[in-house]
């Protein structure tokens, strides 16, 4: 067997063969080895500013690219910095390894430099946690981890190697990287479902981030459309259906779901984000039925009993759901009305904003901002959010054309992934706009990784909402106490300039009619460029408590 010049060449080419192509990190001297391997091995080193960027960097490479993530962490606080990033693919299931030095095992105990025993702290948020048991294992131990974070239901892995067994000498390893078999849900299962379809009077779809991640984009189309369903992505499953399509009723979701008799959930959580799963029950009729199906029995709702329930390979669920409806006489012209119905709501909700997409009033109203950056989205434009109040408009306003082109922090609601989202966009999508919404709060979180993109050429529109609050925070405060504390930040900070101070362009608006020309010189500028608008502190998004 083929040996290596150490194991940080092992590690890197059996990387490689999962389809790795970028190692994000921040330097440390535990991990050279792995650095010098990915110089053998020509695959690119992409530094950071702090380690939490470096993670959310792999984990949107990983639900950009739908290949795995890799991020590379020094031992130590160089791990601990990582954590909110590993948690953050944990709940969003994206594949990430991530790899950690650790102390020499010949001084273990004795008290080196950072000497840390990280997987105990990793456990509880990935898939599995372990360290390397020597330099002759290092391949077969970062094949394990790759072939586990890859398998259903996705999710990291963290894998840390001592020091000196990571610099000695280490056999190649030739991995086994093809494909299982995908996981074939259970033919009754399918079979309930559809009948329960057949039953309906008013279902709803509800495509999440896995159905993107199962690469079952066009079966899901395929099967709104075959059996005409009214759909409400989640996630990564906005762009299944592109913005204008007719079965897309994203604006009419509040009236869906209150009035639907039947949800069907596939590729996502029954989360806070869909009520837990209560749906139905308005004006005094009953609950709807609800159907969870996931990509792994492990991700099957156990909180509440849905009426039925599947599991696999969502392409081949589909397929076989679709064979399904047939057999069980499902009539998509029994939901003409429905769909007509929630057509209607949506509609009026669009006229509805209207003016206010296009307010002209002082200070700035939020969504005037996104009247004006919905005039200059590419059909292939990557839109991050990264922030509260300011992004919970994108995710009402902001409709994307394709599927895989929006990221936001998911269900952790992890503020500071918006930076390393945008590093891992530019590269994963290197002719497309990337556009990263940033709230005034998240800023703070992250903005000094912006030398990450002017160091590696990385050019990102920024477009920062800011009303000088955690708005978030205050106006709940105000309603429960009457006061706030702890909710105020500098009002109109200028945050272009520290983007201007780290070598990229920025601006400071204060006016709407500034809006639309200096978003588009930020387009125009090749450069990292913040847009920093200030927006009035007085207005909070409306929400409810379920999440629906």
């Amino acid at each position: 067997m083929e040996s290596a010049k150490h194991a940080g060449d092992a590690a890197v080419a059996v990387s490689k063969a999962y389809g790795v192509e970028t190692m994000f990190t921040l330097s440390g001297g535990h991990v050279f080895p792995l650095y010098d391997g990915a110089q053998h091995e020509g695959m690119r080193i992409l530094d950071v500013r702090h380690e939490q960027s470096a993670v959310f960097a792999a984990e949107a490479t990983a639900r950009l690219t739908r290949k795995p993530g890799l991020a590379v962490l020094t031992a130590g606080p160089g791990i601990t910095n990582g954590v909110s990033g590993v948690a953050t693919a944990h709940f969003n299931g994206s594949p990430v390894v991530v790899m950690g030095g650790r102390a020499p095992q010949s001084r273990w105990g004795s008290g080196a430099l950072q000497e840390m025993d990280h997987p105990p702290l990793l456990t509880p948020i990935t898939k599995l946690a372990f360290t390397s048991s020597g330099a002759d294992s290092v391949g077969q131990d970062v094949e394990m981890a790759f072939r586990t974070a890859v398998a259903p239901h996705r999710g990291p892995v963290f894998l840390d190697f001592h020091m000196d067994h990571l610099f000695s000498p280490s056999p190649m390893h030739e991995p086994q990287t093809q494909s299982p078999s995908p996981l074939e849900p259970d033919p009754d299962s399918l079979r309930a479902i559809a009948r329960l379809l057949a039953e309906a009077e008013r279902p709803v779809l509800v495509y999440g981030s896995d159905v993107w991640m199962d690469r079952a984009e066009e079966a899901a189309r395929d099967f709104a459309e075959a059996w005409r369903l009214p759909v409400i992505p989640n996630g990564q499953g906005r762009g299944i259906l592109p913005a204008g399509h007719e079965l897309l009723v994203t604006r009419a979701r509040g009236q869906a779901f209150a009035q639907a008799d039947l949800v069907i959930v596939m590729g996502t959580p029954l989360d806070f984000r869909l009520g837990y799963g209560w749906f139905g029950g308005k004006d005094g009729a009953p609950l709807a039925k609800v159907v969870h199906i996931a990509d792994a029995p492990s991700h099957l709702a156990t909180h509440m009993s849905p009426v039925a329930s599947a599991a696999g390979d969502l392409s081949v669920v589909l397929w076989s759901l679709g064979d399904a409806c047939g057999e069980a006489g499902v009539k998509p012209s029994r939901y003409a009305d429905w769909l007509s119905t929630l057509a209607d709501h949506a509609a009026a909700a669009v006229a509805g904003d209207a003016a206010l997409l296009a307010a002209d009033t002082d200070p700035i109203h939020p969504m005037r901002i996104y009247g004006e950056l919905g005039k200059l989205l590419a059909d292939d434009a990557v839109v991050i959010g990264d922030g509260g109040d300011f992004v919970s408009y994108a995710g009402k306003y902001v409709e994307p054309r394709r599927p895989g082109n929006w990221l936001d922090p998911g269900p952790y609601g992890c503020l500071g992934t918006g930076l390393g989202y945008a590093i891992a966009a530019r590269l994963a999508r290197p002719s497309s706009q990337v556009v990263l919404l940033l709230g005034d709060g998240a800023a703070g979180f992250s903005l000094m990784d912006v030398d990450t993109l002017v160091r590696h050429r990385l050019p990102v529109v920024m477009i920062c909402g800011n009303n000088g609050i955690w708005g978030l925070e205050k106006h709940p405060m105000q309603l429960l106490y009457g006061y706030d504390v702890a909710a105020e930040l500098q009002p109109q900070c200028r945050y272009d300039q520290v983007v201007t101070a780290l070598g990229g362009g920025g601006e400071l608006v204060t006016k709407p009619s500034e809006i639309g020309p200096a978003l588009r010189r930020a387009f125009d500028s090749g450069i990292p460029y913040l847009v920093n608008i200030a927006t009035d502190p007085q207005i909070a998004y409306p929400r409810n408590t379920t999440g629906v």
